[in-house]
């Protein structure tokens, strides 16, 4: 039998592109291709993040989450620099705003030297050291945090992957696939059949959709939630960057203060359900796609069981003055006209048919088949740990290396 290409990736954000590129690294001369459906890489969740390196800190220890992102944090500084992207290790503090928070607060110290991450406990006038106008009754310093351009990483994981021999196309939707004992085909919106080995899904947003196209239950289903940011019309108000202490009932690590490379402080993100997958303003309406959310059991016991917060959310979504109150908790000179609105993002969160969040990195594997199922933040700091994993499974859906 005659194949296109051993291995096909779908999916041209950074967890794709990092896979292409780890399995050129890993198994030099395997012929792998890239399919996205956009103009250009790094189009979705990629390239609509704050662009935080994070550090790992939030995650329980042996999760993928927290191995990858610890270990991601270290690599994405050091590509970066070998790469001569922009970053910069910038550290963050973790702000407690109210009695209830601090043991939530001491918690995560306990869990940052468990991952071995510098972490140093501060008192509200060591917070107003490094963020003079910023107010919290305590606080942490995560040294390891940075940010960077995760469209710029992309880009570069795009051009190295080309570099091993792989192939991107973009502008390519994928429209249907076929598995075989011998084969995964692919069928694109223009006509175009792809042969493979083997199939990676890096599909994102769309990664659920896509393992059913191959064939595969995937036991979940995402549902999209809108990130709605601004940016800081008085930047000079915030050094670094300023986060409030989650909640560990949620997936969101809530509201939080980010200055980027590009020296703009970035406020957000919010998280409210979109009806569209791609619902990127609040415009954005998507009938089949909603009516498929609305169909899906998960998502009612998931609004069953977190309205109030939901609720919350969706409050800080409509009214300005709303979103202001819960950044004016740690930065009380905020007022509505310093917020102005920036692009939005949207998570492809998974959820179980139960109602409960995925809350870690989520792999499944069948015949000849990989598919990254739940990958939101941290994966775009994770990503190289992440594509590493991948190429692992993939090359061993080959028979190219053991596991």
């Amino acid at each position: 039998m005659s194949y296109d290409c051993d291995v096909v990736v779908i999916g041209g954000g950074i967890v794709g592109l990092s896979s292409a590129y780890a399995i050129t690294r890993e198994a030099p001369g395997t012929d792998v291709l890239v399919l996205e459906k956009e103009p250009g890489p790094a189009r979705h969740q990629t390239g609509r993040n704050s662009g935080v390196i994070h550090s790992g800190i939030y995650y329980p220890p042996g999760s993928f989450k927290a191995r990858f992102a610890v270990r991601g944090a270290e690599e994405m500084v050091r590509f970066c620099a070998e790469q001569g992207l922009e970053h910069e290790v910038t550290g963050k503090l973790i702000v407690a705003t109210e009695r209830a928070e601090l043991p939530r607060l001491h918690a995560l110290v306990q869990r940052g030297r468990e991952h071995g991450i510098p972490v140093r406990e501060l008192g509200p006038a060591q917070i107003a050291e490094y963020e003079p106008a910023v107010r919290g009754l305590a606080a942490i310093r995560v040294g390891t945090t940075g940010v960077c351009d995760f469209g710029a990483v992309a880009r570069r994981l795009a051009a190295l992957a080309a570099e091993g021999g792989a192939r991107v196309r973009y502008g390519t939707e994928v429209r249907s696939v076929g598995r075989d004992a011998r084969s995964v085909t692919v069928r694109t919106a223009d006509g175009t059949v792809v042969r493979a080995r083997a199939l990676v899904n890096c599909a994102g947003l769309h990664s659920d959709r896509v393992a059913r196209l191959a064939g595969d239950d995937p036991g979940m289903r995402i549902i999209p939630f809108r990130g709605e940011y601004f940016t800081l019309r008085r930047p000079g108000l915030v050094r670094g960057l300023v986060y409030p202490v989650p909640d560990p009932a949620f997936p969101f690590l809530g509201v939080h203060l980010t200055r980027g490379v590009d020296g703009e402080v970035h406020v957000g993100p919010n998280a409210v359900p979109a009806p569209a997958r791609e619902g990127y303003t609040g415009r954005a309406f998507r009938p089949t796609e909603f009516a498929e959310t609305l169909a899906f059991p998960g998502a009612w016991r998931l609004a069953r069981r977190h309205w109030r917060y939901g609720a919350g959310e969706l409050r800080r979504s409509l009214s300005r003055r709303a979103f202001t109150a819960a950044v004016r908790r740690m930065l009380p000179e905020v007022s509505p006209e310093d917020l102005v609105p920036a692009p939005a993002g949207v998570r492809a969160q998974a959820v179980l048919p139960d109602g409960s969040l995925v809350d870690d990195f989520l792999f499944a594997e069948a015949p000849r088949t990989v598919h990254v199922l739940n990958a939101p933040s941290p994966a775009a700091t994770a990503s190289l740990p992440i594509g590493r994993e991948v190429a692992r499974r993939a090359l061993a859906a080959l028979g190219a290396i053991q596991v």
